[in-house]
C-alpha cells in the first residue's frame, strides 16, 4: 500500500525548502496511519544549518504532545537537500533508528518518503491526494 499525502502537505514542503535555501528546511509529518495530513515547520536550530538539520525541539516535543491529546499522530520528519538529491545522505543513515517513521526529503524540487528501517531508509512508494 503507497503512502498517502495531501496536496497541501506536498505544497508546503516544497515551499519551505525554497524558502529555506541555501539552509536546510525540517519539521513534523502529521498525519493517521499511511496518510500524511500536513507537513509542520520547525526552525533548523542545527549549529550548521548549510548542512544539516537539527528540529526544533519545542516543536517536535509540542507536536508529541498534541497526539498524546488525541491530536495527529507524528508520522515522521522532513527536510531538505537543499544542493543535493531527495535521497539520504551518509548523515541521515548514520541517524536511522529504526523506528519505522517516515522522512520526507526534498532536493531538486522533489519530494521522496522513506522509512527509517534501522540499517538505513526504504524507499516508499507515495500518492498524492487532495487536502
Amino acid at each position: 500500500m503507497a503512502l498517502e499525502v495531501t496536496s497541501g502537505a506536498m505544497a508546503t514542503l516544497l515551499e519551505e525548502a525554497a524558502r529555506a535555501a541555501p539552509q536546510e528546511c525540517c519539521g513534523v509529518l502529521l498525519g493517521k496511519g499511511e496518510r500524511i495530513d500536513e507537513a509542520l515547520p520547525a526552525a533548523n536550530v542545527s549549529t550548521e544549518p548549510l548542512v544539516r538539520f537539527e528540529i526544533d525541539p519545542v516543536t517536535l516535543f509540542a507536536a508529541h504532545k498534541a497526539e498524546r491529546a488525541g491530536g495527529a499522530q507524528v508520522l515522521g520528519y522532513y527536510h531538505s537537500h537543499p544542493s543535493g538529491h531527495p535521497v539520504p545522505s551518509a548523515t541521515d543513515c548514520e541517524h536511522s533508528t529504526g523506528d519505522l517513521r517516515v522522512w520526507a526529503i526534498v532536493g531538486g524540487g522533489k519530494v521522496a518518503f522513506w522509512r527509517d528501517s534501522g540499517n538505513g531508509f526504504t524507499p516508499l512508494s507515495c500518492q498524492v491526494v487532495e487536502g
